[in-house]
């Protein structure tokens, strides 16, 4: 009876402290790896005159980058399942607001 393992259920919750600053971003790049994937949150400005025709020209918009989290392969569908869940959750609760009918871009 020695090799018999025992199973301990768990919850992890966040360790909320008040010093903790929240991050904005209303972009967001998705990439991968075979190992994990990153997203990369942006934070994208108004545009000025001058930034408009050098994405004219260029076709690139450059937004500084508020944070990347990477993270591992195995956690992204409990991730997807959350933010799914959130959102339904959101829809449901803002049906009549008029958010979320369709993507920004």
């Amino acid at each position: 009876m020695a090799d018999e393992i025992k199973q301990i259920n768990f919850t992890i919750v966040p360790a909320e402290s008040d010093d903790q600053d929240r991050t904005y971003s209303n972009f967001c790049a998705v990439s991968h790896t075979p190992f994990d994937f990153t997203l990369t949150f942006c934070e994208v400005l108004p545009l000025s005159d001058q930034d408009v025709q050098k994405a004219q020209a260029d076709h690139v918009v450059k937004a500084p980058v508020r944070v990347r989290v990477v993270v591992p392969v195995q956690v992204m569908p409990s991730l997807i399942a959350a933010l799914q869940d959130q959102f339904r959750a959101f829809s449901e609760s803002y049906a009549n607001a008029g958010w979320g009918k369709g993507q920004v871009h």
